[in-house]
């Protein structure tokens, strides 16, 4: 914590003497026009002064929520979703809970990380809720053994445009609360749930 603060000091100590510096080279020089260096270093100072604060503030925080994993009905059946909305899919190539898309396939298609362990909403079994480490050491989400992702493809909350989708050596498909896939095909992926 002592090293913290030293730092947060450092920083509010620098920015003072940045807004001394553009005081000093707006007084001169200036002909007649209308700058407010004044209002430049009372910022500067202001936001100097209230780091400390912020910083504080930051480490003694509320953790945040645990994420939570969802369901709804809709033309694919009853899915899975993150807290957001967005739906969850598996990975055929997974055969185990450790994810096999990094690299390309984790940009196209994002792991549900996590930090803690997901809480389950309404129609989702917590027993077979869990997580696995990833090669760069986060946590992804599992269920029922298979490793969760959304698609970067849904632009929308209740997107499953992922459906069926063939990338990356195998098809991926949404998630029943049974844990199993969903291989239906929507008519309309676009619309959502």
């Amino acid at each position: 914590m002592t090293q913290r603060r030293t730092r947060v000091l450092t920083a509010a100590s620098a920015v003072v003497l940045l807004a001394g510096a553009v005081t000093a080279c707006s007084d001169s020089g200036n002909s007649g026009g209308s700058s407010t260096p004044d209002a430049a270093a009372t910022t500067a100072v202001t936001a100097a002064a209230s780091a400390p604060v912020a910083e504080e503030a930051a480490v003694h925080a509320s953790p945040s929520p645990a994420p939570k994993l969802t369901s709804a009905k809709g033309p694919l059946g009853t899915i899975l979703f993150d807290q957001k909305g967005r739906t969850l899919y598996l990975f055929l190539k997974d055969k185990t809970s450790k994810s096999t898309c990094t690299g390309a396939c984790a940009t196209a298609w994002p792991p549900f990380i996590v930090t803690k362990k997901p809480a389950a909403g309404h129609g989702v079994k917590s027993d077979l809720i869990s997580t696995s480490t990833r090669s760069d050491g986060k946590k992804q989400v599992t269920y029922n053994g298979h490793p969760l992702y959304r698609f970067d493809g849904d632009q929308k909350a209740g997107n499953t445009n992922g459906q069926g989708v063939d990338a990356f050596g195998a098809k991926w498909w949404v998630v029943g609360t049974n844990g199993k896939k969903i291989t239906k095909q929507a008519t309309n992926p676009t619309g959502g749930y």
